[in-house]
Parts: structure tokens; sequence; C-alpha cells
């Protein structure tokens, strides 16, 4: 703990010097960390396949934690991206002068020092990373054992781009992979400003009742699709193929599926993509009756109350019967976690109603909730997907991640006795 405590507070004085780093040396920074990571890519593959070889790959984090040289590319991708947009720090919010003569700014700063607990995805340690160097914050990474050869490698990369840039590596640290590291973070009152976790619900909960400083909850998303009784048939069977196949171990995947009574007789035309990817549906008795003639037996259960309001990160979904919108928006209200939800509709009466009550942080009208992504959404790169309500919503990039603090310039004056 005690050298915890110092590895925290070097980092607290590293987060200093960042806001005084010009907006042109951080940007060639971001882009030769960018540089070094495809250079070193066989070196952090290697590494993540030490992680891989400790995982079953019918894990689903398997996927969340496998690297590829495609990724690699993407997320260097993002790190330019994040290179080539304006700083958030420095930006006027609001100014005035007051009566008396007191001129007074809000301005956006730096948080400081940011740690981000997460799990098995290495991807995060490069994304959170390019983020606070934009930023202005140092951050603080406590990683999963998972992933923890892969977050190494990545963090020694990153490392030398610092130090070859004459910049204290503090500026940047990878906690060990255990427990205590873990309540250390989160204890770390007067070092670390913020605490982000990334990953399932169990850890999420488990930061937010232990932590001892502020936190942003981000991530569990058990995010539905609403099918509408006017739904384009086309659309509706894109959206959801989409939304649930896509990439099934992300937050932003579809869990449940919402089906307005009179739509019944297309469920089987609209999940018939999903059985070519071998996902397992978990049908109420309305579904399941018109489903059991053409999805594969092998694949179709009968729902219970447990199926709905989970996140299930995996080949798996389930499907609720509903009698119009305000049934469906009950639902989510009852079971969604705030994350993304979807309707397909052509009625606009309907999308309107349905992106006014349905409270999320990202409600999609006929376009799957797959899109829930900071990079998607133009942000350069996330450093979550936030489902509370202060601070931040939705994808958390640049702007999210500072803070704001008043300059108050007089000439001398005083507040009358």
């Amino acid at each position: 703990m005690e050298s915890l405590d110092k590895m925290f507070e070097q980092v607290k004085v590293a987060s200093r010097f960042l806001v005084q780093m010009p907006e042109t040396r951080v940007n060639e920074i971001l882009c030769a960390v960018a540089d070094e990571a495809l250079a070193q890519c066989d070196v952090i593959l290697s590494a993540n396949a030490e992680d891989l070889a400790r995982m079953s790959p019918n894990d689903p984090k398997y996927d969340r934690l496998r690297l590829t040289r495609e990724r690699l590319e993407g997320i260097a991708s993002d790190m330019r991206k994040v290179a080539s947009l304006p700083s958030p720090v420095g930006r006027v919010l609001n100014h005035t002068v007051l009566p008396n003569g007191l001129d007074l700014t809000r301005v956006s700063v730096p948080f400081g020092v940011i740690g981000i607990i997460y799990e098995a995805r290495p991807n995060v340690s490069f994304d959170v990373f390019s983020l606070c160097l934009k930023a202005g914050s140092a951050c603080v990474l406590k990683g999963g054992s998972d992933a923890d050869s892969s977050n190494r490698a990545i963090v020694n990369v990153i490392h030398d781009v610092l130090r070859r840039y004459d910049v204290d590596t503090h500026v940047v640290q990878l906690l060990p992979a255990s427990r205590e590291a873990t309540a250390a973070l989160l204890n770390a009152r007067g070092f670390v400003d913020v605490i982000i976790p990334r990953g399932s619900s169990g850890l999420i909960n488990y930061v937010r009742e232990n932590a001892t400083i502020p936190v942003i909850e981000t991530g569990a998303g058990v995010c539905h699709t609403y099918i509408d009784e006017s739904a384009d048939i086309q659309k509706a069977i894109a959206i959801v193929d989409n939304a649930k196949t896509r990439r099934v171990s992300v937050c932003n995947a579809l869990d449940c599926l919402l089906i307005h009574k009179k739509r019944l007789n297309d469920l089987p035309i609209i999940c018939k993509p999903l059985a070519e990817s071998n996902v397992v549906i978990y049908a109420d008795d309305e579904a399941y009756a018109v489903l059991s003639d053409t999805y594969p037996l092998e694949l179709l259960c009968r729902a219970d109350e447990s199926h709905y309001g989970t996140e299930f990160l995996d080949y798996k979904m389930a499907i609720k019967t509903v009698s119009d919108e305000d049934a469906a928006i009950a639902h989510i209200a009852m079971k969604g976690s705030g994350h993304s939800e979807c309707i397909v509709t052509e009625n606009e009466t309907v999308a309107n109603k349905f992106c006014c009550v349905v409270d999320a942080a990202c409600v999609y009208v006929n376009a799957p909730t797959s899109f829930t992504d900071g990079a998607q959404f133009g942000l350069g790169a996330e450093i979550g997907i936030s489902t509370q309500k202060l601070h931040a919503r939705g994808p958390m990039a640049l702007e999210e991640i500072t803070t704001y603090k008043w300059l108050v310039r007089g000439e001398g004056q005083v507040r009358p006795k």
C-alpha cells in the first residue's frame, strides 16, 4: 500500500505539468504512439497471445481480449483522430463582467488524475491514454489479470515514446493486476480525482460501493430494440442482425427484442439471420409459437423472467411480445440499464414519443444500438459510455473528461462588510 501511495503521488505531480504542455507537442506524442503501436505490433500481439492462451475461446470476454493487426490499425487510427481534434482545455464556457467591475470567466480545465478500472479490454489502455493526454490529465490504469500481459506491452510502448519526448512516464501508470491494487486505487483520495469503471455490472457495482472518491459509472448495457406496428421489415431485419451479431461481447449489443403483437408473423424472417449466427433465443409464449416451426429448435428456448434485464454478452437474445409502444417503453423502463435503446418504426408520432419518454443515454430511431461508440459519434475515441446523469452521459470523449473553474480578475475591489 505504501509503495502504491508513492506511485499515486508521482502521478499527481506529473499531472501538473501536462496542462502546461503545448497542444502541438501533445499531438506529436499521440501520433508517435500510434506509429510505435504498429511498429511494435508483433510484440503486442505476442503478449496478447499469452493472455488469450489462459482464456477459453468460448468465454464471451475472449473477443474483447483479442487483439489483431487490423484492430491495432484501428486503434492507431483513433489515436490520430484524437490528435486532430481541437483541445478541450482552455475553452471559455462563460464570460461576464459584474456591476462591480469583477471580470468572471468560466474555463474548461483537466480533471487532473483519472483512474480507470477495466477488465479484459486491452484496447482501453490506448484509448484512455490518448484521451487523457489530449485532455491534459494523467491516468492510472487498473486492468484485469486476464489482459495483464497485453496491458504491460501496451504501456511499455507508450512509455518508450514518452521518454523520447522527455515526458514523465507517470502521466500513464499501470497498476498491478491484483485486488489489493484495486482497493488502493478506490481509496486514493487526494491523489486521484475521479474513477471510471469499464466492465460488467458486477465490477461497476463493486466500484460504486467501495470507492471513497467520485465515480462516473459506465458500461452495463441491457439494450432493447422495439419493432413497432409500422416498422419497415427490411430495416428491422438489418437492424436486429447488426445490433445482435456485429460483436456480441460489447455493451451496445442487443439483448432483448420487443415486438408489436401485430408483427409477430414477421419474426421468422427477422430472426433468420440470427439462426445463421447460432443465436440462442429465449422467447415468450407468443413468440415461441411463431418461431417453433422455422427457428432451429436447439437454439430456441422458452423465456422466463430472468432473461429480461440480462446483459448476455454472448450469442443469446430474449424476445418479448408487447401490445403497443407504451408497453415497450414500460418494459424498457423496468429492465433497461439506461445505455442504448432503439425503435424501428415508420410512424413519426410513435418515434417522437419513444425519443421523448425512453430514459437512456442514447435513443435510436431506425438505426442499431451498435453505433453507440465514441469513434462512431465522431469523437475520436471514448473513455466509456456513461449511463448516469451527473456530469456526463453517453460516449465520454474529450469534452466529457474535463471540468471547469472560474477565473476572477479584479482591480482591488473588496466586498462590503
